[in-house]
Formats: C-alpha cells, sequence, structure tokens
C-alpha cells in the first residue's frame, strides 16, 4: 500500500510571502523524490474562478455573502482533485484554503458561523502554516493595493478573525493542525521554519484523510 501525500496549507495576510514560499516547498519535495503539487485558492482558472477573479479585480460587484459562497463553491470544485492526488501519493500544497474563506468574510461582517459552514467536510489539512507578519509590513512589500482586499484596515480585521480560526482549528482538530510561522526576515530564514514543521508531520502519510469541521 502506498503512503498517500500530505496535505499541506500556508495561510497568512496579504503579501505575508505564501507564494513564495509554497513555490519553494514544492521545489524542495520534488528535488527530495517526492511527488508534489500547488493548489491555489481561489483557483482562477475554473468556472467559478473566473468570476471570484473579476470581483478581486474589482471588475465586478457581488454581494458579500454570494461572494463567500463563491469562494466555497471553488475549494468544493478542485475537492475530488486535491483528494485523488493526495490518495496517489502526490503531496498537495495549497496556497490558502478555507480557513482565509471565513477570516475575509469574517473581517467584512459576516456571521463567524455562517462564514465556516459551507465548508463542512472538506478534505483536512495535515497542517496550516500561518505565516505572521504585520499588516504595516505587509504594506511595504512589491504590488501591494493591487487587489481589492489589500487594505491595512481590513487586513487588521482579517488578522483578528484568524485568531478566532486558530482557535476554531485547534479545538476540534489538534494543536497540530495549526502552526504560526513568523514570516519577518529573509525569505531563506522563513523558509527554514517552514521546512522544520513539515518534517515534522511526515507520520501523517499513513494516516487516513479527515475532514474539516467534523
Amino acid at each position: 500500500m502506498v503512503n498517500r501525500g500530505l496535505f499541506i496549507v500556508l495561510e497568512g495576510l496579504d503579501r505575508s510571502g505564501k507564494s513564495t514560499q509554497v513555490s519553494r516547498l514544492h521545489d524542495q519535495l520534488e528535488q527530495d523524490g517526492h511527488k508534489a503539487r500547488i493548489q491555489k485558492f481561489p483557483d482562477r482558472i475554473t468556472a467559478i474562478g473566473k468570476m471570484i477573479d473579476s470581483y478581486l479585480r474589482s471588475e465586478a460587484e457581488l454581494d458579500d455573502r454570494a461572494v463567500h459562497l463563491l469562494f466555497s463553491a471553488n475549494r468544493w470544485e478542485c475537492c475530488q482533485a486535491i483528494e485523488q492526488s493526495l490518495q496517489d501519493g502526490v503531496t498537495v500544497i495549497a496556497d490558502r484554503y478555507a480557513f482565509s474563506g471565513i477570516a475575509f468574510s469574517a473581517a467584512k461582517g459576516l456571521p463567524f458561523d455562517f462564514c465556516a459552514s459551507p465548508d463542512i467536510g472538506l478534505p483536512l489539512p495535515d497542517v496550516t502554516l500561518y505565516l505572521t507578519v504585520s499588516p504595516a509590513a505587509a504594506a511595504k512589500r512589491a504590488a501591494y493595493g493591487t487587489e481589492r482586499y489589500e487594505q491595512v484596515d481590513l487586513q487588521n480585521r482579517v488578522r483578528e478573525q484568524f485568531k478566532l480560526v486558530a482557535d476554531k482549528v485547534r479545538t476540534m482538530h489538534g494543536p497540530d493542525r495549526w502552526v504560526e510561522v513568523d514570516a519577518e526576515g529573509s525569505i531563506d530564514q522563513v523558509w527554514e521554519r517552514i521546512w522544520s514543521q513539515v518534517k515534522a508531520i511526515e507520520s501523517k502519510k499513513g494516516e487516513q484523510i479527515h475532514r474539516l469541521w467534523t
């Protein structure tokens, strides 16, 4: 029996360095002889993802609840492919996941429980690495402000909601499922922190896939 792949999620505020570290983690795993693939959320190439992309670029206006459900539907669109990859022994590295959906929508004023409920039953990540960086520091990084949610005030509210998300994950699924990683410093310094956490979850390859919020 082939051990399944790991499901690793990187979360954080906008411009916290997630995409850079996701790519580096993918390359390192493949270099070490592991099968791996990247799953970005939102997945902007699907039919629903294209609607989300238009919204994020401020090219369309949608009700906040409708937007939240679109983001969730986008994750469900990709659910079967994620599970198949894991069963095939491929490690899936997600750039954002359901946790961002809750944090951003709740930061806009939607009820927390409403924000969590559409994602009940999605695959549970083996670990979520939350990159911690202040909104002020993130705002100084390249290309900040090009998308709808890249506003310091909103990012501050998102950070507060992420704290509630972390509490919910740790309470329902265990403290090892959500790990904070200091994203201040050089890319190499942040990478070393991430890599040490990834190496610590190798044993989860022998476990079944668990379900989010169940």
